[in-house]
């Protein structure tokens, strides 16, 4: 399986049609052999930046994706529309894996559901100990917090200084007045605090589903 997040940097005066064009994207590629799920995002304090969070089968089925008229479309405005180029970050697994299908949460009618990009810098050498603090961290938060729907770590491959957390909660206030404040949330946050290069709230995009 191919695990992506495509960030695009937009530039105002084309915010309205790339999100058309991300749109139209998405639909054709509903009906894609290998595609495995297609999410698309936009910053609610940052319009002109979007993320795509894709899942592929394999190599195979992201040349077909790449490769049709709805995709190529989009690919051709870019130069044109962005202000700088899509970063492209292909995902690697972290333990314990994330669910995907098998996550046994659902969303209810009354969520709200609250979702979070932490992309963030850290110093190579804390890499390790970041990654092995998350290992419980992710199962707590998993199977202790009924706010919590998603909650995956995954390193960039060939990439040192940078993780990854993917976050869906089922209300705001589930991350910020439960989720910090429980006792393992505390203990990664010491760790964060010096393994992160930089203020850590200045790599957090909170999102609207596209």
């Amino acid at each position: 399986m191919i695990t992506q997040i495509v960030k695009f940097y937009i530039k105002d005066e084309h915010i309205a049609q790339f999100k058309a064009l991300l749109e139209v994207d998405k639909q054709g590629a509903k009906a894609e052999p290998g595609l495995l799920e297609m999410r698309l995002y936009q910053d609610k304090n940052a319009p002109g930046v979007f993320f795509a969070y894709e899942r592929f089968e394999d190599q195979n089925a992201v040349d077909y994706h790449g490769a049709q008229d709805y995709t190529q479309t989009l690919l051709n405005v870019l130069p044109e529309y962005s202000q700088s180029a899509p970063e492209v970050m292909l995902l690697e697994n972290t333990a314990p894996a994330p669910l995907h299908e098998s996550n046994p949460k659902v969303i209810n009618p009354e969520d709200d559901v609250f979702i979070l990009f932490f992309i963030f810098k850290i110093k190579p050498s804390f890499k390790n100990k970041v990654i092995e603090r998350f290992a419980t961290q992710v199962e707590q938060t998993r199977s202790q917090e009924p706010g919590n729907l998603v909650f995956d770590l995954y390193s960039i491959e060939n990439n040192d200084d940078t993780l990854v957390v993917y976050e869906h909660w089922r209300s705001e206030s589930d991350l910020w007045d439960i989720h910090f404040n429980q006792p393992y949330s505390i203990e990664t946050g010491e760790l964060l605090e010096q393994a992160v290069i930089g203020d850590m709230k200045q790599y957090m995009s909170f999102v609207s589903e596209i």
